[in-house]
């Protein structure tokens, strides 16, 4: 029942206001789309449990409680509209003429001053809604009779009784004993940062309140120097200028002087440009900025990272380096939401959805962040071991197809999918052999051959006496084929020519 979508909310306000607050999980029918034989709309419903997100401004814990475990209540304030507070009607538990006298009262929502802000409105309007408060704890017996709750006869023994409550004008719109077995506050608080002395966390904003001033005071700096430094600052002695002149600057103004005055008029002085240092000292202010938050700019796409950054390996190091902070996070989430949240769902599913296939002494554990760190460690060693298989007098004792699949596991990838089995692979690479695919084994490199008697060690270099005309490798020309008989008389002449140089 969109559970998704609220845990995106709720974390979206743990990272900003340092605390997220989840509610549930309660039976909600849920309707399904179904069409008979007929073609005749025949919804299915079904029980389902449900959790909602609940804002942190709405919300009112026990204020000397330094978590949930310690509340004695929580209350939770609601702004419905009339067709809300009337549909509160089919709910079970409710009273309708205390609905029906609430309606009939009026709206009496009263907007709060932080409101405007948080909806970033600047005018102020009446709000047609109703306020109704929502009292999760622990109340007197008395005040519960009172009240009209018909209390259990095993329940006749207890002073105090934990209760649901809704309130509107006054008007008790449901009073019930808490349903859920064992009792709990069916509330979830979760912090982004804990702080032990406080029931809310720090989140990312308060980590960075100061390096955010800074920056926000370096920038206007910056700005403002800008501004100046974009134009002149114009002094002008009107002693020398003809009384009564208009003195606004535009592109073609004309200023007229007295007559022999000497001198100069008007100055016009350059204002220093600053803004570079002023830059200078906000990007050191978001640097401070990323150590208080622990997450630095690289993270989330900044460009121009030099040293270490400019690798992949040095990347991957310090995004490593980097989800230290947010494993904290992680661990946080599993400790105050998903572990208290799945066992609240593992009791409502044994109250209200019992099936014995799943009875059993079981302990919920919430693993976020062991798998988390688990998977990233599993491959990195696992590429490790393959770097080292590289060497081949060690890959004989590697099961490369056994690396291969834990290391699609541990990146979370379909190892049945994407990797081949024995046989596979073995037919494969025959198909790739056979296409020429693959290379033969290497030749041999050159060496020394201990039957070669030459003495060159297998080289193309000679190391014995020059070669003679004649002989292999001399690099005179090589000698002229048999020519036709003109050309046998004339190799005759140049030959007797020859012997005549000698």
């Amino acid at each position: 029942s969109s559970a998704s979508k609220h845990l995106r909310h709720t974390a979206f306000e743990m990272a900003l206001f340092g605390t997220g607050v989840l509610k549930g999980p309660f039976a909600y029918d849920k309707e399904y789309p179904n069409w008979d034989e007929e073609g005749n709309y025949s919804p299915i419903i079904k029980t389902v449990p449900k959790v909602e997100n609940v804002s942190l401004w709405n919300l009112y814990p026990d204020s000397d409680a330094k978590n949930m475990d310690e509340c004695e209540f929580v209350i939770q304030r609601h702004r419905l509209s009339f067709s809300e507070l009337r549909n509160l009607k089919k709910r079970p538990y409710f009273r309708h003429d205390a609905i029906d006298s609430a309606v009939t009262m009026g709206t009496n929502y009263v907007r709060k001053w932080w409101e405007a802000d948080l909806e970033d409105y600047r005018n102020t309007y009446d709000v047609e809604r109703f306020e109704i408060l929502e009292y999760w704890g622990n109340i007197d017996k008395d005040k519960a009779e009172e009240a009209g709750l018909e209390i259990p006869s095993e329940l006749d023994d207890l002073d105090t009784l934990q209760v649901n409550c809704w309130v509107c004008h006054n008007q008790v719109l449901r009073l019930v004993i808490n349903p859920f077995t064992p009792k709990r506050i069916p509330y979830f608080a979760a912090p982004y940062e804990l702080n032990p002395y406080s029931f809310f966390g720090v989140g990312l904003a308060e980590n960075m309140t100061d390096t955010q001033a800074l920056m926000n005071g370096f920038m206007r700096m910056a700005v403002d120097n800008a501004v100046l430094s974009g134009n002149l600052i114009f002094e002008i002695d009107e002693t020398n200028l003809v009384p009564g002149q208009d003195l606004e600057l535009y592109p073609g103004k004309v200023f007229r002087r007295q007559g022999g005055a000497p001198g100069q008029s008007l100055f016009g002085t350059k204002y220093p440009n600053v803004s570079q240092e002023n830059m200078m000292m906000f990007d050191k202010a978001r640097q401070l900025a990323d150590d208080a938050t622990g997450i630095p700019s690289y993270s989330h796409g900044q460009t121009g990272v030099q040293g270490t950054g400019r690798t992949a390996a040095g990347i991957s190091m310090l995004m490593g380096a980097a989800q230290i902070s947010i494993k904290g996070v992680v661990k946080n989430i599993d400790d105050y939401l998903l572990q208290p949240l799945g066992e609240a769902f593992y009791a409502f599913n044994m109250q209200f959805d019992f099936d014995p296939a799943v009875r059993g002494d079981l302990e919920i554990k919430a693993r976020g962040t062991e798998s988390l760190m688990k998977n990233e460690v599993r491959s990195q060693r696992l590429l490790q071991l393959l770097q080292i298989a590289g060497n081949p007098n060690l890959a004989s004792f590697v099961k490369f197809p056994v690396v291969l699949r834990e290391l699609a596991q541990a990146m979370d990838l379909d190892a049945e999918k994407i990797i081949n089995d024995e046989r596979e692979a073995f037919r494969q690479a025959e198909i790739i052999r056979a296409a020429g695919g693959m290379a033969g084994p290497e030749e041999q490199a050159a060496g020394i051959n201990p039957m070669d008697m030459s003495g060159g060690g297998g080289g193309n270099i000679g190391v014995g006496g020059a070669a003679v005309p004649g002989e292999q490798g001399f690099s005179a020309a090589p000698e002229q084929a048999p020519q036709p008989e003109g050309g046998q008389a004339m190799g005759a002449q140049l030959a007797s020519i020859m012997g005549g140089l000698k």
